[in-house]
């Protein structure tokens, strides 16, 4: 068994590995990399310059370095790939799975595509590549792998495990056996274990699951990973309409999936409106920021004037400005937690699910418990610990009682509203949910010390 070699990228090594690039030298470049897993080696050649990492890869056997392309930043590999030459991208391509074939691919034009295409000559796995360019890039279609083993309902264990040796050969990982009739569609799965254990002449029928979960090919890769999540699938089969089996998804891909709609997700909740990179150009990077903040200025302005037509009621009670801080920062809070809580239930989609009404109500309860704690909470330390009067303490105390109520309200509807029209819930638990916030909190605010102050 090959010995894999622990690992720890460091300064030092990252320039010794680049000196040694500037001389060409190779036994030095080999020997350092010998053992190293691939995700390591891949990360090592993201920190390279582009040519670097093409020399590092030249070096490698070519499984290897298809493998290590595979798991490349996508801005290195986009870098790499436009600088190496159309019949060494087809080679590699050649020796990847073909979901990720696909993806290589999907980074070209047209042309270039035709180009990559033609200088592929395994025409199965040029045909797999090809199919999978059909489907869109975030169903099941599109991240599952034509590489499965399957196996018909008539054969008995011993043809069956024949075909497995045969179909092995292009199938790295497999978990179970897809049980297909003479149409190829998908009857049930049989594991490895029952094949084993069972007589030569035992037919796979007899000793396969029919209960099997698959999925549609245009099912939306999210819905994907909740099924393969809610069920602790290793790997799930992908069926056309006529329930053909056309492939498989395995559990890596879905962790894929994951960091993917994660990492959009928390760019949405912090107001960038594009998926970024730290490596990106400045200009993409601030284009992809700039909308939200400009959205947080004019909200602050739209603050200021409405603070302006309260100018006279603060000239005549001062301490009105001492507490908008407090109002404001109060109101922002809980939003972005209301707002939060919905976005992860509605990302849940469980079949248990509260319905829109149940997790208003359920909100519209929590935020009258905390308002009602808050608010008295503030009265306490206005009234004791800065000596305020007391009508003026219980005005801060109502006016924040009522933000909380309004901020959950919004919190709790703005995300379940976008979600209705099919808008990304994750963008209200950013700046949108803030600066609203923001603002009627203020009006709130000098709404309820202009009746119970009589400014």
């Amino acid at each position: 068994m090959e010995q894999i070699k622990k690992f720890e990228l460091s300064k030092e090594y990252l320039e010794r590995l680049q000196s040694g690039i500037a001389v060409e030298d190779t036994a030095y470049i080999l020997d350092s990399l010998a053992g190293v897993n691939v995700a390591d080696i891949a990360a090592i050649l993201d920190e390279l310059e582009t040519a670097e990492s093409i020399y590092v890869l030249r070096l490698m056997e070519s499984q290897l370095a298809a493998d290590i392309l595979i798991e490349l930043y996508d801005n290195t590999l986009e870098k790499v790939l436009q600088e190496v030459e159309i019949k060494e991208i087809a080679s590699w391509i050649q020796l990847m799975d073909s979901d990720d074939g696909a993806d290589i691919i999907s980074f070209f034009s047209d042309r270039e595509r035709e180009e990559i295409i033609s200088e592929i000559d395994d025409r199965i796995k040029l045909e797999q590549i090809l199919e999978l360019l059909r489907y869109e890039e975030d169903t099941a279609g599109g991240i599952m792998a034509k590489e499965f083993i399957r196996a018909n309902k008539n054969w008995n264990v011993v043809q069956t495990i024949n075909e497995i040796r045969r179909q092995a050969e292009n199938v790295e990982k497999f978990y179970s056996i897809y049980v297909v009739n003479n149409k190829q569609q998908l009857l049930g799965r049989v594991s490895l274990k029952k094949i084993i254990l069972s007589a030569s002449e035992t037919t796979i029928e007899s000793i396969m699951e029919d209960e099997v979960i698959s999925v549609p090919v245009d099912m939306d890769q999210e819905e994907v990973a909740s099924l393969m999540r809610k069920y602790d699938l290793e790997s799930v089969p992908v069926v056309n309409a006529k329930n053909k089996l056309v492939g498989r998804i395995t559990v890596d891909d879905i962790l894929d999936v994951v960091q993917e709609e994660a990492e959009e997700d928390i760019q949405a909740m912090a107001g960038v409106s594009a998926d970024i990179e730290e490596s990106d150009s400045v200009f993409t990077i601030s284009k992809a920021r700039l909308p939200w903040l400009l959205i947080g200025v004019i909200g602050g302005l739209m603050g200021a004037k409405l603070i302006g037509f309260f100018e006279g009621g603060i000239s005549k009670y001062i301490a009105l400005a001492s507490f908008i801080p407090l109002v404001a920062a109060t109101g922002g809070n809980v939003g972005i937690q209301a707002s939060s809580l919905i976005v992860q239930s509605l990302a849940s989609k469980s079949a248990f699910d509260d319905t829109p009404w149940q997790r208003f109500s359920k909100g519209f309860l929590v935020a009258l418990l905390n308002g009602f704690v808050l608010a008295i909470f503030v009265f306490l330390v206005v009234i004791f610990l800065y000596g305020f009067e007391t009508l003026f303490g219980i005005t801060v105390g109502v006016a924040l009682f009522c933000v909380v109520l309004l901020s959950s309200f919004m919190g709790t509807v703005t995300p379940l509203v976008l979600h209705h029209f099919g808008i990304n819930p994750a963008i209200a638990s950013g700046p949108f949910i803030t600066t609203t916030n923001d603002l009627l909190g203020l009006a709130v605010y000098f709404g309820v010390a202009m009746l119970l102050l009589n400014l």
